[in-house]
């Protein structure tokens, strides 16, 4: 196991601790995905001999692996309760490149039917969400949807090179040709310009190419086209029997829904952001802990993001510069210099940090968080600086100035005895070679000093 899967594997158990801390306070509901029945077309009864059940996966954002276990999970159940289709209503601008391989795989080999929706209106099926789509073995999408742009990029999200981007395009073409190659000339021909041109179509050009089999208005529209029709499962024909179909709604679980939160480029900068301010926070203020805490937490998080997202390496670079920038500002006289060269490096590493289709943090947002950093370094630097001019007013510093209570006569080269602060201390007179100084039980002495366990103090006049 490399590094970087080590990495993931650490954060995704720290999410998971985090989580069931979460559900031990009633915070978050159980781990198990959340089924409802709802009725189709004339059913009267959840559950009859002549029903049909239809599993209803509904899945927004980019694909991670929480995608593939919710898929796997609900095909395994589906089998279990002899469903007869799977439905996956998708709307995803796209995501890793191998977890889309191993999600199109579990897809071929599901012994339920599986018809890919694109749905609602406006949604798309970019990137690896092509892939997905022609893995179903039914294709729809709702009118005012979009299907396409498969162009690869590096596994950290950056531009690959030109000869290493011809060999995954070409890699890609053919494993997207074998999904499409059922549909027609037309649809692999398009399928193919997808990953090689970054080509995309509506839902009307799509249907008109052979890309999809339906377009339809929402779930009970796809049911009533789909009934009677045939499609291909393991090698073997089978043709849906769609007339009384009950739908199940497979929502995700709680866990799911909230790693799929934050696996969202602009929920993960906001961590990064908040986790940055909280270290800054506790590298100012030592010992709250708090916001040190809080700000750890928000960071591995965000690092768990990014992990599932295929974050740009360049862009998480100068996050890390802007941070480091943005720390020196404390400890460095130079009235804004830094904050500001931090300010820069933060908004140039957020645009890097998801180069991908459909996958980034938009401007407004960017730039937006910058100056709330930029912002919270300049208050907390001019805070740790006016506190740093302030006079001590804690431990061995913090007692020169004060006044103190004799409780033991002594004069100049003798020690005695002083009450101060709650605490006894050894006292000596400063040495005055004019004249000999004494001081009497109660008299009132003002500490100018201090030598190891001993105050040096000197008669208030």
């Amino acid at each position: 196991m490399n590094q970087r899967k080590k990495t993931q594997t650490c954060l995704r158990l720290l999410v998971v601790l985090l989580y069931l801390s979460l559900i031990a306070l009633g915070l978050l509901g159980p781990l198990a995905a959340n089924a409802t029945v709802l009725y189709a077309q004339d059913a009267t009864s959840p559950t009859t001999t002549e029903s049909q059940l239809v599993y209803l996966l509904t899945f927004e954002g980019a694909v991670t692996p929480v995608l593939d276990r919710y898929i796997q999970d609900n095909i395994e159940a589906a089998q279990s309760a002899d469903a007869e289709l799977i439905i996956l209503q998708l709307d995803t601008p796209g995501g890793s490149i191998d977890i889309t391989q191993g999600i199109t795989q579990k897809m071929l080999a599901s012994p339920v039917p599986i018809a890919v929706y694109v749905a609602p209106s406006a949604a798309r099926a970019g990137s690896a969400g092509t892939f997905i789509t022609l893995a179903g073995h039914i294709a729809a999408m709702a009118p005012g949807s979009s299907i396409g742009a498969a162009s690869p990029v590096g596994s950290g999200g950056e531009d690959v090179g030109e000869t290493m981007e011809a060999k995954i395009k070409n890699i890609l073409s053919a494993d997207i040709e074998n999904l499409a190659t059922r549909r027609g000339e037309q649809a692999v021909e398009w399928a193919i310009a997808a990953v090689q041109e970054a080509t995309a179509a509506t839902a009307d050009q799509a249907l008109q190419l052979g890309v999809i089999d339906f377009i339809a208005n929402d779930t009970n529209d796809l049911l009533a086209q789909m009934d009677g029709f045939s499609v291909t499962v393991r090698g073997e024909p089978v043709t849906l029997q769609l007339d009384r179909p009950v739908i199940i709604d497979r929502e995700l679980s709680a866990l799911q829904r909230f790693l799929n939160f934050i696996s969202n480029p602009t929920i993960a900068t906001l961590l990064l952001t908040i986790g940055s301010a909280g270290l800054l926070a506790e590298v100012w203020n030592p010992g709250t802990w708090v916001p040190g805490v809080s700000g750890a937490i928000c960071l591995l998080l965000g690092l768990y993001a990014l992990g599932q997202l295929d974050a740009n390496f360049a862009g998480l670079a100068l996050l890390a510069v802007a941070l480091g920038l943005f720390v020196a500002e404390a400890f460095t006289p130079t009235f804004g210099a830094l904050t500001t060269a931090g300010a820069v490096a933060f908004v140039l590493g957020g645009a890097l940090l998801f180069d991908a289709p459909g996958l980034n943090t938009p401007w407004v947002t960017l730039v937006g968080l910058a100056l709330f950093m930029a912002a919270f370094t300049f208050f907390a630097g001019v805070k740790g600086l006016a506190a740093q001019r302030k006079p001590a007013i804690t431990g061995s510093e913090g007692m020169i100035g004060q006044h103190a209570q004799v409780k033991q006569s002594f004069a100049t080269g003798e020690t005695g005895s002083v009450f101060v602060a709650g605490e006894w201390w050894n006292a000596q007179l400063v040495e005055n070679t004019q004249e000999v100084i004494a001081v009497q039980i109660g008299d009132a002495v003002e500490i100018v000093g201090r030598k190891g366990y001993t105050l040096l103090v000197r008669p208030v006049v």
